[in-house]
């Protein structure tokens, strides 16, 4: 999966002296947490979010009245908040480092850039999720089926065969190689409902030739 797919392409930014007030304003108006700040050809300087807003804006517990309140943001600039030289992906980058990205830097999104270094859209956990749930089919319900099999070559035929055999209709595949049991993986698979007669042959005869970690009607 490609992050030009799953981004958020119609972007807001701000550039550096873009007041504090303005880009508090955008962060109310459009539920935003976060906003690429570009110099004038559009190239990414930095990132400001909604908690660099709330550290920088004066204590609710102020003496200043609301003309001199005002005034104080009007005064901030972004460049004065700003993360300077933020965590980015390429476009042309797989979702999945994208979320490796997150993990280890410990963000919760990241702009993304061209290969000019321009702005061209931002990459959320929102979007990682949106990506997740698609692929997975959870959206379609139906049997979740957990098995550990053997890592070797080979192994998944006999599973797709038992499954074709009783009429079951595959929507996703998911792998995880379990790192603490080597030679081994976990395979969890959604199939469209059965009937119950033809669930309950279906699941007795994994149960006899596989390893079942768990079987489960998944509705949404």
């Amino acid at each position: 999966m490609l992050i030009k797919d799953w981004m958020s392409s119609e972007i807001v930014t701000v550039t550096k002296d873009t007041s504090m007030l303005k880009a508090s304003k955008i962060f109310k108006d459009n539920n935003f947490r976060r906003l690429p700040v570009v110099d004038d050809d559009g190239s990414l300087v930095g990132i400001v979010t909604d908690r660099d807003i709330k550290d920088a804006s004066p204590s609710k517990a102020t003496t200043l009245d609301v003309h001199e309140l005002y005034y104080l943001l009007s005064e901030i600039k972004i460049k004065d908040i700003m993360t300077p030289n933020p965590f980015t992906i390429n476009v042309d980058d797989s979702l999945e480092k994208a979320a490796i990205k997150m993990l280890e830097k410990k963000v919760e999104g990241l702009p993304v850039v061209n290969d000019k270094g321009k702005v061209v859209g931002i990459i959320t956990e929102t979007d990682i999720f949106k990506a997740l749930v698609n692929i997975t089919g959870a959206f379609q319900g139906g049997i979740k089926i957990g098995l550990k099999l053997s890592s070797q070559a080979g192994t998944l035929k006999p599973v797709l065969d038992l499954l074709r055999s009783h009429g079951a209709r595959i929507i996703s595949v998911l792998t995880y190689h379990d790192q603490k049991a080597q030679g081994t993986r976990h395979v969890y698979m959604r199939i469209q409902d059965l009937d119950k007669a033809k669930e309950n042959s279906l699941k007795s005869k994994v149960e006899l030739d596989f390893d079942l970690l768990f079987w489960m009607r998944d509705n949404p």
